[in-house]
This record gives structure tokens, sequence and C-alpha cells, in this order.
């Protein structure tokens, strides 16, 4: 079949193919060509995504009833503490609002949420049309706090004042404040796990395995966070970020106010499981502590043995398409699929910075096509090109690889099955298997 899709004039310089004796200068962290139909969701979706785990924290979108339907339970996000998270709550601005102001009717929202639900800290996010018609919610959020005796924090996030990355930003702006100011406090012995977002009880299995070999966790952030936990942040040792992109913005920034130092870490997939443990076990422990990390790779991987080799017989020869967030999750998966027998032959990222590209060409082959901020046209274009046989991304391409007759793996925050750790890293196996020969492309 011709592909007769062409690429947008504005979108080139985002899009190249990996040629490994050539400087690869391709362009990133921008906003969205006008037009384009860009994948990327808004300011205020990256902020909800970081904040939205925290799950003693009350969400207050000031701003139409739209935005918070947008992100109303969508994430499997899970808890094992509160619930009130999984709500979205909003002051539902009018026509009659955009007239006069909602600062009236936000002041009477917090009122009546403290009186009601008692939550330990609230987040007032500001969406697009508070940043049209300029309310004051600083003001409003300050006013909150001397009455209440509570901490209430605004989150500024007007949809058109970026994209998503500065939406994670504003997030961990928040956050910070809530912490509050440089502090110096005694460590303790423990870490903080930062950028997991508890999908399908995924910080759980993290935790677990470091649990094992004796390394506490100070707080997670966000992940089935806790306000108390939290703020007791400044305590810890160390820093690891899973998702850099929405959260090594604010590892440096604790590195700078509390002095902990970060690492990146990633437990997607059982090369990046091992290689992140190990990591882990010689800089907080002692050879006892990597002799116990050694010691349950090595149980875990036994246990994960037979089950791997069957998918691999199952799915050797097999090209892979991969459309997600952060850069990190993008160098993950390609390790994931190669240790499969599966070559990744058209990578792309929304968020992505010029180091994780960089990583991306070490680790493709050449010919490999890479994007940045790719638009459903481009997708398109390249899966069918390359002859891709199965697309990892989100909800939103799911039904452009089903339309191609392609398989697809949603590896993003809608689903509800572990792909962390040794455990997800079969279910991941299992899941690429069940689509990829699934006997329904025997009929298109």
């Amino acid at each position: 079949m011709e592909n007769r899709v062409e690429i947008i004039e504005d979108r080139k310089e985002f899009v190249c193919y990996n040629i490994k004796n050539k400087d690869m200068k391709l362009r990133c962290e921008e906003n969205s060509a006008s037009g384009a139909v860009s994948q990327r969701a808004c300011v205020y979706c990256g902020a909800r995504v970081v904040l939205n785990p925290i799950t003693d924290a009350f969400h207050l979108i000031h701003g139409p009833i739209g935005c918070a339907a947008y992100t109303w339970d969508l994430r499997g996000s899970l808890t094992s503490g509160s619930e009130l998270f999984r709500n979205s709550f909003s002051t539902d601005l009018s026509e009659m609002d955009v007239v006069f102001g909602g600062e009236k009717k936000l002041v009477g929202a917090i009122d009546e949420i403290v009186k009601e639900f008692h939550p330990k800290v609230i987040f007032v996010y500001a969406t697009c049309i508070v940043g049209v018609i300029g309310d004051d919610v600083d003001s409003v959020c300050k006013m909150a706090e001397k009455k209440h005796s509570m901490r209430v924090i605004p989150v500024k996030s007007p949809g058109f004042s970026g994209n998503k990355s500065m939406g994670y930003r504003a997030a961990c702006d928040a956050i910070m404040k809530l912490i509050g100011e440089k502090k110096k406090v005694e460590k303790i012995h423990g870490i903080n796990y930062l950028g997991d977002f508890n999908l399908a009880g995924e910080v759980w299995v993290v935790t677990g395995y470091l649990k094992k070999i004796g390394i506490d966790v100070v707080a997670n952030i966000t992940g089935d966070g806790r306000y108390d936990d939290i703020i007791k942040a400044p305590q810890a040792k160390l820093n690891i970020v899973q998702c850099a992109g929405s959260m090594g913005y604010m590892a440096k920034q604790m590195e700078e106010s509390y002095g902990i130092p970060f690492i990146k870490t990633s437990f997607v997939g059982i090369e990046d499981s091992e290689n992140s443990l190990i990591q882990i076990a010689g800089l907080m422990g002692n050879e006892e502590t990597v002799k116990k990390a050694e010691e349950l790779i090595k149980f875990e991987k036994q246990k994960i043995k037979n089950d791997m080799n069957y998918y691999r017989s199952r799915l050797y020869g097999k090209k892979a398409a991969i459309y997600v967030g952060g850069g990190y999750k993008a160098i993950s998966l390609i390790r994931q699929f190669r240790d499969l027998g599966i070559e990744t032959v058209m990578v792309g990222t929304q968020t992505g910075k010029p180091e994780d590209y960089e990583v991306l060409k070490q680790i493709t082959k050449e010919g490999t096509v890479i994007l940045d901020d790719a638009n459903p046209s481009e997708l398109e274009k390249f899966m069918v090109e390359k002859g891709a046989d199965i697309l990892v991304g989100g909800v939103k391409e799911r039904p452009l690889a089903y339309k191609l007759g392609v398989a697809f793996c949603d590896h993003n925050h809608e689903r509800k099955h572990i792909l962390a750790g040794f455990e997800g890293a079969v279910n991941f196996a299992k899941e690429i298997d069940l689509t990829i020969n699934s006997p329904v492309w025997n009929y298109i």
C-alpha cells in the first residue's frame, strides 16, 4: 500500500531517521505546531497527572465542569488509604461567572469543602477560563489558609499557557510549596520515591522490593502519597526518580532546597529493574544490602524464567512502534522489547528532552524513526512504512492502531494491571503476545 501522507512543513525538524554516524538535531521541548493535531494534553492535565494520586488531598477545579469531567477517575492510581482523590470537584463556572468573576464562588466552595470533608490540604487548579478573566486565585487561597488554619495550595494551570510539561512544573511547584521553605532536618535512612503514580499498585511492587533489601521509603511522591508523609520528605537521604519527565524538575529543586541528591531509575522491564535495584542498594546500603539485592534479583528472575522464554519464542522477529509520554519510558520499552526479540522501528514521546533522544538514537538501529510530539497522521505514516506489528501508547492512540490493523498495548495511565518490576515484565510479555498473536488479525 502506497503511503501518501506528507509531514507538515513546521513539523519536519521534529522527525528524523536514526543515522548512526551523523549528529541528530531533533527539535523538542517546544509548544505544538499550530494545526498539527498534537497528541499532547494541556497544562491543567499535566498538573492533574502529578497531583491527583495524593490520596488524602482535595482536588478543586476552579473552572467549567468539563475540566473536572475530563480527569474524573480516568487513572489507574490505587490507594491504601483515603478514596477522596478519586473524585473531581468543580466550582462549575458559568457564563455569568465569566462576566462578573468567580472569586466569590471559589471562596464559598472552599468553605463548604472544609465544613463537609475536613481535608488536610486542598489543591485549587486554575483553568483556562480563570486565566482569561483574571480571578486572583493566589489571594483567595492565602485568605482561606488563614481562615481555616489548613493548607490551601493554588495550582497555576491554565491550559493555554504552555504544554503538558508546564503542567508538570506547576504541580511540582505546588508540592514544594506544600513541603515548605528550606529545612535543616535530621536525616533518616530512607528514600523518597518520585514520579511513580501507583498505576495498578506499582508503587507497592517497587517499595516491596526495597523493603526486602532493607531500604525504607519516607514519601511516595505522588503514587499512594499522603500529606503527612510528603511534608516529611526533606528527611530522606536520597530521591529516586521513576518519571524524570514529570518529576525531574522537582528532584532538582529538592536537591537545592533540602540537600537531597537524586538518581533516575526505571522499573519498566527486567534489565532496568535489575540495574535500578543494584544502584539504589549501592548508594543507600553496604555490601550486605547489595548482596540482598542480588539475591532478590536472582530469585525474581528465576521465578519468571519459564514464562519469559515461552513468550520470547512466540514474539521473536516482530516489529514495535512506541509513542508514550516521557523519554524514560520509551528507553525502557525499547530494552524490554529487545529482551523479547522484538525490534523497535519507530519511537516517539510527548515530552522528551534532548538527552532522552540522544539515548534513543544510541539504543535503536539505523533507520529507526524518532519523533517528538507526533500527531496521528505521522504515526500512521511511519507505522505503515516500517511494517509495525504493534503500537505501544496511550488511550488516544488505540483507535488509530486498530484502524490500521495493528496490535495495541496501553502503557499509559488508564490501565488496571501492573507492568512494572519482574511481575510486570511477565504481564507485559503476556499482553504483547495476546494482542500480536490474536486470531482476529487473520481476518484483516
